[in-house]
């Protein structure tokens, strides 16, 4: 079976992206596959200049299809804060509850309608020829005034997707991948995936 490495350690990405690929006829490997590959160092300035060094980086130290996502939550109010920091916006080594708790306190007091937010993925694909492709993908919403749900992972208890009465924190996995971010990233890479491994079996 063909083989498709998703560029990350984070276990809950993972899952995700296990769950989005389902009954796709390829193998999925980790960077827990692949322990002697070191961080990459995410310093780009933008989600997709992040996700684009992560994939080839990892690519060549593999040999083998790439994907690499970014992803950042943008804040309106904060002037898109955090952004390309999401990950460690309460500092190095924060954890997801960390995070969450200090952005809710940068909002503290903000009305309802200066709330709006927006959650951006972009996926990076580096395919056997090393050539590129990039998509992206992002859902609308706002901040909560306090965590709502213990489902997902990251800002999911405090990011409220327009349309819906519930948190990702609060959405079962399957309702949250139909709407998210990272679900429209991936189903604007899906046929370029297909299509790669369909010419290279």
């Amino acid at each position: 079976m063909a083989q498709l490495v998703i560029a990350t350690h984070n276990r809950d990405k993972v899952k995700e992206f296990e769950a989005l690929l389902n009954g796709f006829a390829v193998e999925l490997l980790t960077l827990d596959t692949f322990p002697t590959i070191k961080p990459v160092e995410e310093n780009a300035d933008t989600l997709q200049g992040n996700a684009l060094k992560k994939a080839h980086e990892v690519f060549k130290q593999t040999g083998l299809p790439t994907v690499a996502d970014d992803t950042g939550l943008e804040v309106y109010y904060l002037n898109d804060e955090p952004g390309v920091y999401s990950s460690r916006y309460a500092g190095p080594g924060a954890t997801y509850a960390d995070n969450c708790t200090k952005l809710l306190d940068r909002m503290k007091g903000v009305p309802p309608r200066r709330r709006g937010a927006r959650f951006c993925c972009a996926l990076a694909f580096v395919m056997l020829e090393g050539s590129e492709t990039l998509v992206s993908g992002e859902c609308q919403g706002v901040i909560t005034e306090f965590p709502r749900g213990v489902n997902g992972f990251g800002y999911d208890p405090v990011f409220l997707p327009i349309g819906y009465g519930q948190t990702f924190g609060e959405m079962e996995a399957d309702l949250k991948n139909s709407v998210s971010h990272r679900g429209r990233a991936m189903a604007a890479l899906k046929p370029i995936l297909q299509d790669h491994f369909k010419s290279h079996r």
